[in-house]
């Protein structure tokens, strides 16, 4: 359960200019990320193309190819970038107390919740990579053989002599992707995901996988414990989620005087609009207030002053999703 930094994570030269430009084009990267993962997860990686994942990101493709060089190297970086978080939690939850049937079956409850929570990701990752380029191939095997690492630490449970065969674990992981494969692929679940994983959650399936996964290990009668435990209660409280994206729906979209505004107001939270027109280089008056009137619609920024009512000037200061945003983008940049 490795963490790597994303392959193609890094903005190729020539967008944007300086900070301000590097903040937009990260923020308009993270959405072709988020974008390309639900068009995959709708459709299927053939019917996945440059203008689709465009459209769904509010981004021109001119946009798109100065940030990526082509389809693969967006979806490789948001599958790397998908993966990472996943194995963070995985990993938190196998480093836990308890022997090693209870860290793996933490791990697993982990995985499979999550993949109850997002649809797409579970059809990126299961489904749709396999037919995905080299590079991701590449990158799913090492996955899959990290996590069948921590599976054969359970060849320390196994009594003296009684060890399973050196690929035990590869075939486990390979058994265990497998049911997945078919339960997300079956019926209505593969035509509406969000309905189907409602009605038959993949975390059902933890006492039967868990008994695939302890049987060569420890035996029949740890497999036949693991199929007498019940599914963690209340689905999608069982394990911590990976953090929403702060780009995903965003209503407006980025420029550099976009960014600009934000990081004005992020600096010194009460400016008014004269201070954040002075700051972020625009001349025209009505085109600050517009541009702060679409920014507060889309829940970045609020207005704490008493406004033109007591003719006092505005305050503006950012929201949550506007403090986590410009967080974001300061980080990256």
């Amino acid at each position: 359960m490795s963490t790597r930094v994303p392959s193609g994570d890094r903005v190729r030269s020539g967008v944007g200019s300086g900070r301000q430009g590097g903040e937009v084009a990260e923020m308009q990267r993270r959405r072709l990320l988020v974008a390309i993962v639900e068009v995959v997860g709708e459709g299927g990686i053939e019917a996945t193309t440059v203008g689709r994942v465009c459209e769904r990101a509010s981004v021109s493709r001119r946009t798109f190819y100065a940030l990526f060089a082509d389809r693969e190297q967006c979806l490789l970086a948001a599958f790397d970038t998908q993966v990472q978080q996943l194995s963070q939690l995985m990993a938190t939850a196998y480093a836990g107390r308890g022997r090693w049937a209870e860290r793996v079956r933490s791990a697993l409850v982990v995985l499979l919740d999550q993949f109850d929570s997002n649809p797409a990701l579970a059809r990126l990752c299961v489904i749709e990579t396999p037919r995905a380029g080299p590079l991701i191939l590449q990158r799913r095997r090492e996955v899959l053989e990290d996590i069948a690492r921590r599976v054969d630490d359970g060849r320390g449970e196994a009594r003296k002599g009684s060890e399973p065969p050196p690929l035990t674990a590869q075939g486990i992981v390979g058994g265990v992707l497998s049911v997945i494969h078919t339960h997300l692929s079956a019926g209505p679940q593969a035509v509406k995901p969000t309905v189907a994983y409602r009605e038959r959650p993949l975390i059902d399936l933890i006492g039967q996988l868990m008994a695939m996964i302890v049987h060569p290990y420890q035996g029949v009668a740890a497999a036949r414990k693991e199929l007498a435990l019940k599914a963690p209660a209340g689905h999608r409280r069982s394990s911590p989620h990976m953090a929403a994206d702060p780009f995903k729906d965003l209503s407006i979209r980025f420029t550099y005087r976009t960014a600009r505004v934000l990081s004005t107001i992020a600096s010194e939270p009460g400016a008014s609009n004269r201070h954040v027109a002075v700051h972020a280089e625009i001349a025209d008056e009505g085109q600050t207030s517009r541009l702060l009137a679409r920014l507060q619609k889309s829940g970045l920024i609020e207005n704490r002053g008493e406004g033109h009512a007591k003719g006092e000037p505005n305050a503006w200061a950012l929201t949550p999703r506007g403090q986590t945003i410009h967080a974001t983008i300061a980080t990256s940049a």
